[in-house]
């Protein structure tokens, strides 16, 4: 017999809604794409979250490994301290795609709502920095499967984040 107190909820895990929310209102995500060899490459992105699928305007070699091999995972986390660590990994898949014009309009809006405060300005950006960002854009959209991991530490301290 032990003397340690029940945490008020016996799991960690996060209902569905409570995974939505959080994910829609995380900052930075994790992406992570397959090589061609099979190596998985984890990058930070900026994302929308719209009707809970995951938007990326993105460029690079992202684009790539995206239009070779959909297969890819998602991330986003909160917390320092161990009793305030916080996380939702997705897995399912990634396409480039171009949203309808309504889907755009709402990704939009989310990514200003998200990211307006924290964007560069175009003209404070060295002109090949502009250039760069200007070239080769393309929307990826992540959907995930039903295979979600999920947990809030918190929770195992007897309260909720």
């Amino acid at each position: 017999m032990t003397d340690s107190p029940k945490p008020a909820r016996s799991g960690v895990r996060l209902d569905e809604d409570e995974i939505w929310a959080f994910v829609t209102d995380a900052h930075t995500g994790i992406m992570t794409t397959l090589r061609r060899d099979g190596v998985p490459i984890s990058l930070p992105v900026w994302f929308a979250c719209v009707d809970r699928t995951i938007w990326l305007h993105t460029r690079g070699k992202k684009i790539l490994r995206v239009g070779h091999d959909p297969r890819s995972s998602f991330l986003v986390e909160s917390g320092e301290f161990w009793a305030e660590l916080k996380a939702v990994h997705l897995t399912g898949r990634a396409e480039l795609v171009d949203p309808d014009p309504a889907t755009h309009e709402r990704i939009d809006a989310e990514l200003s709502r998200k990211y307006d405060a924290f964007r560069t300005p175009a003209s404070k950006m060295p002109s090949a920095t502009r250039a760069a960002y200007a070239a080769s854009m393309a929307w990826v959209r992540f959907t995930p499967d039903e295979r979600v991991l999920s947990w809030d530490n918190s929770r195992l301290m007897g309260g909720r984040a």
